[in-house]
């Protein structure tokens, strides 16, 4: 079976979270951007668990459904047919390890996968004693992230341990303040149970392909969504059993026929892509942090060093080799910014919104609008912008400047200077 999944979410009880986060909300945008699996997020916290098993019921295949669906609270929400066989859930959870090693501090944050209500339990039991789990959807541990891992290898080794946006500066794997050079010095004896990465929005596959290092690991993507209109602007392609077992046995072969693709951000829009202090105003790209010894030129302190920096720091492949056997990917843009830079309007506001539902209503899904539909039938709606943008992404014919220091980047795909050239799929930067 082929299904898209969003592997990464928070709750509404994690911190800089809408309250929309509910499990209804999440079922009725699932749906809308045609995601069939859906992790819970926060399973560690305790009023959200207890929703969570008040809310869900085992689907029999390691997911879990709705047990009952609520009208949508959002008015556009209203006119999608929604049934509990529509979408599934996978319990899952995001922690943050803050603790001391080889003289450093450290901050890692792990994505955890469990088949079963009973695996939850045990782990939250363990964690509860080593830390508050009511304080954040997203609770801080201060112990080893390898501690962490070999309490779920012999609690549930059933349960999958994702070290999450590896790239991320501030809180990851091998973030440039906090992180480590390779996976072994982090994991030590418990690497083997580590068999996926997330990439994060601030990098894409080829960028992780340059270290051979990470050959034997599944690279996967996932929105990290805070509201549900974000879900899936990072996903997974599977087309698989679906069930914990298929899913997981997808990750481990890391075979092309049951792990398609994924989803990605143009890595540029992410956050913290290039280097820079936005304080200052200030974006470099890894040469130019270098040239400057890695201090902002207006303030003199340290900028923020960005995920192509560490790439290059840490890359054993030049740029653009590409690996054998490796997961294809797709660079997408949001539809609500497409049609936000489309109507010259923010993608928050109603007028970008009327659109979406226009074409969602249409065409059945936002997957299905930015991959499938023909351009011609796109252009068929007014204003024509909205399609030829959808064809631009397709094409990869953008400029984007590039993410930094906790700014998103800004993409463009209607300049007056974009060309065709960007057919080929290279992409250009202001």
């Amino acid at each position: 079976m082929k299904f898209i999944a969003d592997l990464h979410i928070h709750s509404k009880f994690s911190r800089a979270t809408s309250r929309d986060m509910t499990f209804d909300n999440l079922a009725y945008w699932a749906k809308v951007k045609g995601i069939s699996l859906v992790a819970s997020g926060d399973f560690t916290h305790p009023e959200w668990f207890f929703l969570t098993k008040q809310k869900l019921e085992p689907a029999g295949n390691g997911f879990f459904r709705l047990r009952n669906i609520l009208p949508p609270a959002n008015g556009y929400l209203e006119g999608i047919s929604l049934s509990a066989k529509d979408i599934h859930f996978i319990l899952s959870t995001e922690i943050s390890f803050i603790y001391s090693k080889k003289g450093k501090v450290r901050k890692i944050h792990l994505l955890i996968l469990a088949p079963d209500f009973e695996s939850v339990e045990k782990i939250n039991t363990r964690l509860a004693g080593l830390g508050n789990l009511r304080s954040d959807g997203r609770p801080i541990l201060g112990m080893d992230a390898k501690n962490f891992v070999r309490i779920v290898a012999d609690l549930c080794p059933r349960c999958v341990v994702i070290p999450s946006h590896i790239w991320t500066p501030w809180f990851s794997l091998f973030g440039a303040n906090s992180g480590f050079d390779s996976i072994e010095e982090c994991f030590e004896e418990m690497t083997p149970f580590i068999f996926a990465l997330e990439t994060g929005l601030s990098s894409d596959p080829p960028m992780n392909w340059r270290l051979s290092a990470l050959d034997r690991y599944a690279l996967v993507s996932n929105s990290d969504a805070h509201s549900p209109s974000r879900l899936g602007r990072e996903a997974n392609v599977f087309d698989t059993d679906f069930s914990y077992k298929g899913l997981v046995e997808a990750l481990r072969s890391r075979n092309p026929e049951k792990f398609l693709y994924t989803i990605e951000f143009f890595p540029e829009e992410g956050k913290y892509h290039y280097d820079g202090h936005r304080k200052c105003g200030v974006v470099f790209s890894p040469k130019e942090s270098i040239a400057h010894r890695d201090l902002c030129p207006k303030c003199g302190k340290k900028l923020t060093i960005g995920v192509m920096h560490r790439v290059e720091e840490l890359a054993d492949r030049e740029e653009g080799v590409k690996p054998p056997a490796k997961i294809p990917y797709k660079n997408l843009i949001p539809l609500n910014e497409i049609i936000a830079e489309a109507l010259e309007k923010t993608a928050e506001c109603q007028s970008v919104w009327d659109m979406y539902f226009r074409l969602i209503h249409e065409f059945g899904n936002e997957h299905r609008v930015l991959t499938e539909v023909s351009v011609a039938d796109l252009c068929r709606f007014q204003p024509e912008r909205v399609g030829q943008g959808i064809d631009r992404m397709r094409k990869a014919a953008v400029r984007i400047i590039p993410g930094h220091d906790g700014f998103y980047g800004k993409i463009s795909l209607f300049e007056k200077d974009i060309s065709e050239a960007g057919e080929s799929g290279q992409l250009t930067l202001f």
